[in-house]
């Protein structure tokens, strides 16, 4: 039997214990909503030129162009929001530093309150506080009263390049979709290709999420059906209109 196994007694060796588990998920959500995001957005815009115009390099152009911006902007909006969050999250950090400095054993006595109000008993929520500042004060106050760990701050780089990514990926499909078929099924195939890739982004999210699957796979699938609808609408409008 190996002796140098460092998993703690009674750990499930299949689940997954890590700390920034719930970090990786919201982080894994966020890139199938940006895949969706990219799904819908592109696939509304080529399907209304398409509707408009066969010409395949106007198609193109406008795909492109779609898929660029909203991966851009998709990316700039998570950078812009993303480090508004770190540099709160540096503040509060700071803070608790500088409480910790000035004031240990209100702040020990604090640490104490939070695990007793948890359900331990006052004598073993203070031997907690005791042991746990002992070993690293900032971590466990800043774990325990923020709800942060200082080692896994988010990070607007990786929250930027992650939903470019996504878009990216998302906006690829009805854009192939709908520049590869002959030019009478390029539509049809567009919608089926999109409608399909929703209800799996929808299924992925709702898993992700812990909520109902069929439910989730049904409102992004009428929501992506009806934006299609209503841009192939305007392209027809504007085909018959010669504008």
């Amino acid at each position: 039997m190996d002796e140098t196994t460092s998993e703690p007694a009674g750990a499930h060796p299949h689940e997954p214990h890590t700390e920034g588990l719930a970090s990786k998920l919201n982080w894994l959500r966020a890139g199938v909503l940006g895949a969706n995001d990219g799904i819908v957005s592109t696939a509304g815009l080529v399907v209304g030129v398409a509707a408009a115009t066969t010409d395949t390099g106007t198609i193109f152009t406008a795909g492109i162009a779609g898929l660029s911006a909203g991966a851009i902007s998709m990316a700039v909006g998570e950078y812009v929001s993303v480090s508004t969050q770190r540099d709160s999250e540096r503040a509060l950090l700071a803070k608790e530093q500088k409480e910790l400095r000035e004031e240990p054993d209100f702040e020990l006595a604090e640490l104490a309150g939070i695990y007793e109000a948890k359900g331990l008993s006052p004598a073993t929520a203070r031997k907690v506080a005791e042991e746990l500042t002992a070993h690293d004060a900032f971590t466990a106050h800043a774990e325990a009263e923020l709800g942060l760990n200082p080692e896994e701050l988010t990070n607007p780089w990786q929250a930027a390049g992650s939903s470019a990514v996504s878009f990216t990926l998302g906006a690829l499909l009805p854009l192939l979709a709908i520049l590869l078929p002959p030019v009478p099924l390029r539509i049809p195939i567009t919608f089926a290709a999109v409608l399909i890739a929703l209800a799996i982004t929808g299924s992925v999210s709702a898993r992700l999420g812990g909520s109902d699957r069929g439910r989730a796979m049904l409102r992004v699938v009428i929501g992506g059906a009806l934006a299609m609808a209503v841009t192939y609408g305007i392209g027809q409008l504007t085909d018959v209109a010669g504008l």
